[in-house]
């Protein structure tokens, strides 16, 4: 399932290389404003660590991501994937998800009622 958030991009961390394998990770977090702000990290895996590379602190970003979620010794962890990135500017356009994901149509929407205005 695909996801996506606009906000203003806050920290970027340097990529890290983890275990023997080589596999690379960065971390990056972006505010989300609000009644309460929020600050949510996100991570870049392999070939997309570079993608924050091109944009700025302070800046005003869109975060395409998936929610990916593991279990350690009886822990559970939850990453937020990014998978893109887009200026501001650009968060004004709509993308479609990647072409392995379904999502439902405005007419497969559920009804709402005057006591339950939640899409779901």
């Amino acid at each position: 399932m695909s996801f996506e958030v606009v906000g203003r991009l806050h920290k970027i961390f340097d990529t890290e290389t983890k275990g023997t394998n080589g596999f690379q990770a960065r971390e990056f977090v972006i505010e989300v404003s609000g009644m309460y702000p929020q600050f949510v990290k996100f991570q870049l895996t392999q070939d997309r660590c570079a993608l924050v590379d091109n944009y700025k602190v302070d800046q005003n970003i869109k975060v395409f991501f998936d929610l990916r979620g593991r279990e350690w010794n009886e822990k559970f962890f939850t990453n937020l994937n990014a998978w893109k990135i887009e200026g501001a500017d650009a968060a004004q356009t709509s993308t479609p998800p990647p072409a392995n994901e379904s999502f439902p149509t405005t007419s497969d929407a559920p009804a709402t009622t005057a006591a339950d205005d939640l899409p779901f």
